[in-house]
């Protein structure tokens, strides 16, 4: 790695990027944040997160101005010896990976990279994507040195987890990968090499792993659900003190922004022919559906229904793909009114937890937020996390 060299961040203002970025600065790295959103970049520059992470407030105000900067200027990543890009493939509404919008990215980045860089490609990719990115480096920036790397962390404890978990590392090159290598080395993270489709693949069980593990669940909530039985009286029998069962969760919305998408790339990967997966996103989907079929005893064309927590989990402020507004779309259908809630999200619609309370005549815990552990609704609660100790059916 070039001594002294600046890492530029790609997209680094976001729930991926700003934490890797104030954890290299953290590190001794010089890092220029590199984000076409004016507002986030202005944001990150009066030494605001915009979001909630863990230790994030402190690093950004101890870093801003010094060994971290921001800026818009793209013309800027010529500077820089390495350059991270927070940018991966989304899904389209087909459910098929669009590599275009990365491969689009690479043709206006191209007057600012040069040979003897590296780059390193961060976000979760389609399997070939890094190889397929390898061509165009050859063919329009040769020298330059590609590399991919997953992130791999928790939303909200991503400082932490960037430190203490083991890090997946792959290059092109030998070149690529020991640079790599050394850069993530100086996060004092524990460095696990593979070539750059294993990576890929690695990021892609990792989620769709977690994606089933929460649809299995929810299968076998759904299942007690439709026949009158508590699932959660049935899931503290089997885990209790038995070893075997404590990988199992508890039911509720799986959702965000990558678990599905990940899923589904995968499914892609194999053709279409990734059972597990597609039966995961029926299921999980599906919960909110279930919900309301378990409602409906309650007469709910003449209820107002209140929701708790609209974020895609707990004690977060993203509200990404969250199921929680798919359960509110479907009240609307059923129900007098919907009422809800959420104290990390500002929409008009949204009322105050204690009008929330009032108005409702049957509640859902959407997402579990801290803040509703211990409350005691006088209303009929619907609560798939057991989060209010009332079990898993309606009252």
């Amino acid at each position: 790695m070039e001594s002294n060299q600046q890492v530029a961040v790609l997209g680094g203002c976001g729930h991926v990027g700003l934490p890797l970025a104030l954890s290299l600065a953290d590190a001794g790295h010089d890092v220029l944040i590199v984000d076409q959103d004016e507002a986030a970049v202005a944001r990150v520059l009066r030494g605001e997160m915009g979001f909630l992470e863990d230790g994030g407030d402190e690093l950004l105000a101890k870093h801003v101005g010094g060994r971290l900067q921001a800026t818009t200027d793209a013309s800027r990543l010529s500077e820089a010896g390495t350059v991270v890009c927070i940018v991966g493939t989304p899904i389209d509404e087909y459910l098929n990976p669009q590599l275009g919008q990365l491969l689009a990215l690479m043709d206006e980045l191209k007057p600012h990279l040069r040979a003897g860089q590296l780059f390193i490609l961060r976000s979760t990719v389609f399997p070939g994507a890094t190889q397929r990115i390898s061509r165009w480096v050859e063919e329009h920036v040769p020298g330059l040195e590609l590399s991919f790397c997953p992130e791999r962390v928790a939303q909200g404890k991503a400082i932490r987890e960037i430190q203490s978990l083991p890090q997946i590392v792959s290059g092109i090159t030998p070149e690529a990968l020991g640079r790599a290598r050394e850069l993530f080395s100086s996060l004092g993270a524990d460095i696990i090499e593979l070539d750059p489709t294993e990576a890929e693949l690695a990021k892609l069980f990792c989620n769709a792993w977690r994606y089933i593990s929460f649809a299995t669940a929810n299968q076998f909530y759904s299942l007690c659900v439709q026949n009158g039985i508590d699932f959660y009286r049935v899931y503290d029998a089997i885990t209790q003190d038995y070893p075997r069962m404590e990988s199992l969760p508890g039911a509720g919305f799986a959702a965000g922004p990558c678990l599905f998408k990940d899923t589904m790339q995968l499914s892609a990967f194999f053709n279409n022919q990734f059972s597990l997966g597609q039966s995961a996103m029926m299921i999980n989907e599906g919960l909110p559906m279930t919900l309301v079929e378990s409602l409906r005893a309650h007469d709910l064309a003449g209820k107002t229904v209140g929701i708790l927590g609209m974020t895609f989990k707990a004690d977060c402020d993203d509200h990404r793909d969250s199921l929680a507004f798919k359960l509110r779309k479907l009240l609307l259908l059923e129900c007098r009114e919907v009422v809800c809630t959420d104290e990390y999200l500002e929409f008009d619609w949204l009322l105050p937890m204690e009008e929330v309370l009032e108005k409702a005549d049957l509640l859902v815990v959407a997402t579990p937020h801290a803040r509703y552990r211990g409350l005691e609704p006088k209303q009929v609660v619907l609560d798939p996390w057991n989060h209010l100790g009332r079990g898993g059916l309606a009252r």
